[in-house]
């Protein structure tokens, strides 16, 4: 049969760097640029105000990973609940040699790790992973399909169901990945003076606090969203994820986070937690020109020890992520802002659009 090659196009999403962005904290110090390719133009502006307010402050937003590591979860079957049990005590006594055959599979992957649920006679096993500089989702599964030869051959009584077992949970919203993280586990803060939320936000702590307790938590109970109180996270992580050579699929975990904002004094504090920030310097899609351009603006294209690039990475898109949400609550709190902006930012960019096509 001949074989039919088909032909790479390039879809084309238009990009502005915002900031920069002043982020401090233990691993972090640094004023950053921030590239942001989205279609939803009036981003731009909203997460550069942000931005604006992390300057005026010493230390501007502080940053931190709590932990990190990839997962990948595998199914098997036991001949019956007891086997199942007995085997899963059994596995205990073997994670050191669980672990060096993981870390066997490749040079910067190694077991961090585990977490079982028996479901019958069906053992599932989720797998976390350090891997260095990558997003992981690759070195993860090949180290999971070893894991599995490892088990099948001490245990032959098992059966093999599956590579992944859907408790990874990979590109899915759910509570373990909220509770336990997948990729870095990051939180970003600031505690922004009254004088700053009148000037640049146009509005008051108070009424940001008010606003969070009203729509994000409250209304996200409502919503009966999981372990997430936020109200656009996912906008700030798809333009950063596209325009730094993501999946951005993982979007889809990555917006599950809360937003917690306090008085402070008379200052506001705001914070944003993001468990699920799946980002990496290294592998598909970060050979392309323009994600070769971003990575060195954002400074996370180094000879430095592999991690730290990708570990500075999610920490300016937590910061990122602060910038937006803080800047778009702010808006929410004044009726007719929000739509009074989109029509206005959204009329510019489709008039320099209409410029750029007729030139």
């Amino acid at each position: 049969m001949k074989q039919i090659i088909k032909k790479t196009s390039h879809a084309v999403i238009p990009m502005q760097n915002i900031g920069p962005i002043r982020i401090s904290g233990p691993e972090l110090e640094a004023e950053v640029m921030v590239p942001l390719a989205t279609f939803e133009t009036p981003l731009w502006p909203s997460t550069d105000r942000g931005a604006r307010i992390s300057r005026q402050i010493p230390g501007g937003i502080q940053a931190m990973i709590l932990h990190e590591h990839m997962t990948r979860s595998v199914i098997v079957e036991a001949p019956s609940a007891i086997d199942a049990e007995l085997i899963i005590k059994d596995l205990h006594k073997k994670y050191d040699e669980v672990a060096l055959c993981i870390k066997e599979t490749g040079r910067f992957v190694k077991l961090k790790e585990w977490h079982f649920e028996l479901v019958g006679k069906l053992i599932y096993i989720r797998l976390a992973m350090n891997t260095g500089d990558a997003s992981g989702h690759n070195m993860v599964t090949k180290a999971a399909d070893t894991f599995l030869q490892f088990i099948l051959s001490h245990y032959p009584n098992l059966k093999y169901v599956s590579i992944s077992g859907n408790m990874c949970v990979d590109k899915k919203v759910s509570a373990i990945n909220g509770i336990l993280g997948r990729g870095k586990y990051v939180v970003a803060e600031i505690v922004i003076p009254r004088p700053y939320c009148q000037s640049i936000l146009r509005t008051t702590p108070e009424k940001i606090v008010e606003l969070n307790n009203k729509k994000n938590l409250l209304g996200g109970i409502l919503a009966g969203s999981i372990r997430s109180a936020n109200a656009h996270f996912a906008n700030m992580l798809l333009a950063f994820y596209l325009a730094t050579g993501q999946d951005a699929a993982n979007i889809v975990e990555g917006s599950q986070g809360i937003v917690y904002a306090q008085l402070q004094g008379e200052n506001l504090y705001f914070s944003v937690t993001l468990p699920n920030i799946i980002v990496g310097t290294v592998g598909n899609g970060k050979e392309l020109g323009f994600v070769q351009e971003n990575l060195k603006l954002l400074g996370c294209l180094t000879d430095s020890p592999p991690g730290h690039d990708s570990r500075r990475l999610s920490l300016i898109v937590a910061a990122t992520v602060l910038c937006g949400e803080l800047s778009l609550l702010a808006a929410q709190t004044n009726q007719g802002e929000l739509m009074k902006s989109h029509l206005k930012l959204e009329r510019i960019a489709s008039t320099v659009s209409d410029n750029e096509l007729t030139e």
